[in-house]
């Protein structure tokens, strides 16, 4: 059984920064593409980052481009996501999850091609 536990979240100001970690147990993790997700109130889970299984590519949502970085640490089975510029709308719970395939060559933004989820970390950001 795979289980991935988020951390990280908080309150943060607009402007402020804040690290997700995500770790994970239970298999291979570094065979397999991890993503991040969000949910904010009353609206649909969307994707807001993924890095392959090797970390050599990563794939961004547009409204968090050059705001936010995915990364990962096989050695320690834990991928991250750095949030830098922070604003009030990237308020939501945020889900990391695993690729259902191992060595998928692309990575995918559908979170039906996930797996395996978190139970999510509420970031907050104030105006």
């Amino acid at each position: 059984q795979v289980q991935l536990v988020e951390s990280g979240g908080g309150l943060v100001q607009a402007g402020g920064s804040l690290r997700l970690s995500c770790a994970a147990s239970g298999r291979t993790f570094s065979t397999y593409a991890m993503g991040w997700f969000r949910q904010a109130p009353g609206k649909e889970r969307e994707f807001v980052a993924a890095i392959s299984w090797s970390g050599g590519n990563t794939y961004y949502t547009d409204s968090v481009k050059g705001r936010f970085t995915i990364s990962r640490d096989n050695a320690k089975n834990t991928v991250y996501l750095q949030m830098n510029s922070l604003k009030p709308e990237d308020t939501a719970v945020y889900f990391c999850a695993a690729d259902l395939w191992p060595r998928r060559a692309v990575v995918t933004t559908r979170p039906d091609q996930y797996a395996y989820w978190g139970q999510g970390t509420q970031v907050t950001v104030s105006s």
